[in-house]
């Protein structure tokens, strides 16, 4: 790793203020959906952390949050397949209206697992809110109410993501140079 962490990223794919103009997009219209309803915002660690914090503040509703931790890649560039959860949501799911904050969609896995374990708790409606959306092969379908950016299938970090937990302070969403991660 370079001691600037910017000398790693090959290109930008999101700006900051791509990233700040969509968040607030996003934020108003999660505002004009769940208008009147008991809403909780539940972010998946550590990933959409930054994300979730942005988005909320964007929210102009009375709101909960909460987190969750998930892991399905350890410290790999790629899904293991298997979904662990390592940290549930301590607030009561029932007859709320669930939005899960996710930084990326990938394979999908996670997501449906994560969605799945709400609605068994009978949440009143799960709902997605995902800033990437990768075009990968064999995703799962996962219907994302609210995606900030359709994403190519590369390696990406900052704004959250990360490559072995670094790079996640980076202000805007860049592909890591393959000589980092191979």
């Amino acid at each position: 790793m370079a001691a600037n962490v910017h000398q790693d990223v090959e290109r930008v794919l999101f700006a900051e203020e791509d990233l700040s103009r969509r968040v607030r997009e996003m934020g108003a219209q999660i505002s004009a959906d769940y208008a009147g309803k008991d809403l909780l915002v539940v972010s998946i660690l550590r990933g959409a952390a930054i994300f979730a914090a942005d988005l909320v503040r964007a929210i102009e509703l009375p709101l909960e949050m909460d987190f969750m931790a998930v892991s399905s890649y350890g410290n790999d560039t790629k899904s293991s397949g298997v979904v662990r959860f390592l940290k549930d949501v301590t607030s009561c799911v029932e007859g709320r209206h669930v939005l899960i904050v996710e930084d990326v969609l990938d394979s999908g896995l996670t997501l449906s697992s994560v969605a799945e374990s709400f609605a068994a708790r009978n949440a009143a409606s799960v709902e997605m809110a995902v800033l990437l959306r990768k075009n990968v092969a064999n995703q799962a379908h996962v219907a994302c109410r609210y995606v900030g950016f359709e994403c190519p299938d590369e390696f990406i970090v900052g704004y959250g993501l990360d490559f072995a937990e670094h790079y996640r302070n980076l202000p805007y969403i860049g592909v890591l140079k393959p000589e980092i991660y191979q």
